[in-house]
């Protein structure tokens, strides 16, 4: 068998190589976590694949570095708590963005805290660095960074901090059913 890689594609990390020889290969079946992923993707009709990266993608910049693209590309979902109603709320967010908490509580109606590791756990089945934007065990309010809009392919967490997959925008929203809204801190100067 021969496998064409577009090399314009191909980074000099081994990360960006191992993702490229998986794209291409049968590897081995992956951790429950990100199985849980790949199955909620199938339910739903996406073809969307998952998969396990040999170095971490717990944070924007790791995960940026493991699938070969730019940090911005990397949908960070973050999970906060509503202070009055105590529901999960989820952000996610471009990678290179930091949520306004101000904005995302004018969205909410109401106070929000960050939420600690066993909320996470509790309320999405995953744990922090894995947190899909997907398949969470307790309902989920979703709020998406309207500035993922503006890009061709994302990456989000797919259930482990080593786990990914790739998507459109449009894919987000309509997998989340997620509000598309201005979340990010504005920049200054």
């Amino acid at each position: 068998m021969i496998i064409f890689l577009d090399l314009i594609q191909i980074k000099t990390s081994k990360s960006a190589l191992f993702f490229h020889k998986m794209e291409n290969q049968n590897t081995k079946p992956l951790s429950a976590s990100a199985q849980a992923v790949q199955d909620k993707l199938i339910a739903l009709g996406y073809a969307n694949r998952v998969l396990e990266m040999p170095d971490s993608t717990r944070s924007a910049a790791e995960a940026a570095q493991a699938v070969g693209c730019d940090v911005q590309q990397i949908a960070k979902s973050i999970i906060f708590k509503a202070s009055q109603s105590g529901k999960a709320v989820l952000v996610v967010t471009s990678g290179s963005n930091r949520v306004d908490e101000k904005k995302v509580r004018a969205l909410l109606g109401e106070p929000l805290k960050k939420a600690d590791a066993d909320f996470v756990r509790e309320q999405t089945g995953f744990a922090i660095g894995g947190v899909p934007p997907l398949g969470h065990v307790q309902p989920t309010i979703v709020y998406i960074d309207q500035d993922l809009l503006k890009l061709k392919e994302i990456w989000a967490a797919a259930g482990t901090p080593y786990a990914v997959f790739k998507l459109s925008p449009e894919e987000l929203v309509k997998m989340t059913g997620g509000q598309v809204a201005d979340v990010r801190v504005e920049n200054i100067g």
